[in-house]
């Protein structure tokens, strides 16, 4: 006798969410998640007023928002700033009136694809590089989309390629 298991429907608490990477299609490796806390940890060494000047210090010096993060967390021993001060790298660099012209993910996309386009200038027949360089295209215009309806960038922003090294300089 072949009896057949009927399909229960699985409650969505247990369901697994199979998101796929924008053009690769591959799931990916998830990575580890920052506890969940409220505030500063009691061993972080510099108040939210130091905290809030290194920031402006480390800008003035030409470091980006990602690489001021990095370095309040190895060298100061901040875990969050934004734990730490109740705001956002970004947004205490508008208040100092020092924040970038473009988002910096626009920028690392931008210089990326000038690279590419570099070494495409060179070795013309270089397809995998060539579809990277489109898909990192297609991936500037999707921020700038995003970024133009947050009104972080003028709504007659656009991007080319011909004047991406002048955005970028």
């Amino acid at each position: 006798m072949n009896v057949r298991a009927t399909a229960l429907p699985v409650p969505r608490a247990y369901q697994v969410n199979h998101m796929a990477r924008i053009h690769a299609r591959r799931r990916g490796s998830s990575g580890s998640r920052r506890p969940l806390t409220t505030e500063a940890p009691k061993w972080q060494g510099l108040s939210k007023k130091e905290v809030k000047d290194k920031i402006v210090q480390l800008a003035k010096e030409g470091h980006t928002t990602a690489r001021i993060g990095l370095i309040l967390r190895d060298a100061h021993a901040v875990p969050s700033v934004h734990l730490a001060t109740g705001q956002s790298i970004s947004k205490i660099l508008e208040e100092a009136k020092l924040a970038p012209k473009l988002p910096e993910d626009i920028t690392n996309l931008i210089k990326k694809v000038i690279r590419l386009d570099e070494h495409l200038q060179e070795k013309r027949n270089d397809l995998h590089n060539k579809r990277s360089l489109h898909l990192n295209e297609a991936k500037i215009r999707r921020l700038a989309r995003y970024y133009k309806s947050t009104g972080k960038l003028a709504p007659e922003w656009s991007y080319s390629l011909k004047n991406a090294k002048l955005l970028v300089e």
